[in-house]
């Protein structure tokens, strides 16, 4: 594998500035298994990793207790850190899960949703197209990891922002398989729109109908492509 740069990762090098050296290899290394640029079911060599991204072996064994806590990693007794495998079974268990969190997300979102963050959360649905024209799937990920962070901050609860994080990332890796379908894009691009439009009318049922709708679409998709 070629070493993953800032370009590669999506993350801008301005988005680490700050953060501390363990964050940093966090935010790299989940973002290479997200994106796929780790295979699932394969084994990891830690110097090669921590070659590839650029990191320290603490940090990256700081990032790898993390990763296997959130599930995307698993640490396989006298044989080293495997990629965790995908499966459609815990695919559809994890969007069982995401269903009944994020259209509880929708709903607090919608009572508490201004203007600006209406503004903002269109932004980002119009840099997710623009990546979206440029054929940039790393970017597209990012940008839309950073949309559904956005909804969740917004609904205020930071239980809730914590489980969807995770469960977010889970379900990244399985979207990426998706993503070369056509026309794929476009949809949930416009799923976005019409989570977008119920907040700014702070319509609490349409915008859980919306994430509803935007998470089944995305169980369509995988089932196509499985």
């Amino acid at each position: 594998m070629k070493t993953i740069d800032a370009e590669d990762r999506g993350f801008p090098v301005a988005e680490e500035a700050g953060l501390s050296l363990n964050e940093v290899a966090y935010r790299r290394f989940k973002q290479a298994l997200v994106t796929l640029s780790y295979k699932p079911g394969e084994y990891l060599n830690t110097a090669q990793v921590m070659g590839e991204l650029d990191m320290g072996r603490t940090p990256i064994n700081q990032a790898i207790h993390r990763l296997a806590n959130e599930g995307l990693l698993q640490v396989i007794p006298r044989k080293g850190v495997m990629v965790s495998p995908l499966s459609i079974d815990d695919a559809l268990e994890l969007i069982d899960v995401r269903l009944a969190n994020e259209m509880l997300c929708m709903r607090l979102a919608s009572a508490k949703i201004t203007q600006p963050q209406v503004a903002a959360l269109n932004a980002l649905n119009q840099q997710i197209e623009a990546a979206c024209l440029d054929r940039d799937r790393v970017r597209m990920m990012t940008l839309d990891h950073q949309f559904h962070q956005e909804l969740a901050q917004i609904a205020g609860n930071n239980m809730l922002t914590d489980i969807l994080s995770v469960l977010h990332a889970r379900a990244q890796r399985f979207w990426a398989s998706t993503l070369s379908r056509e026309g794929h894009m476009q949809e949930v691009i416009d799923e976005h729109r019409a989570i977008i439009s119920a907040l700014a009318a702070q319509d609490s049922d349409a915008a859980a109908s919306a994430a509803q709708a935007h998470i089944l679409s995305f169980r369509s998709a995988l089932l196509h492509e499985g």
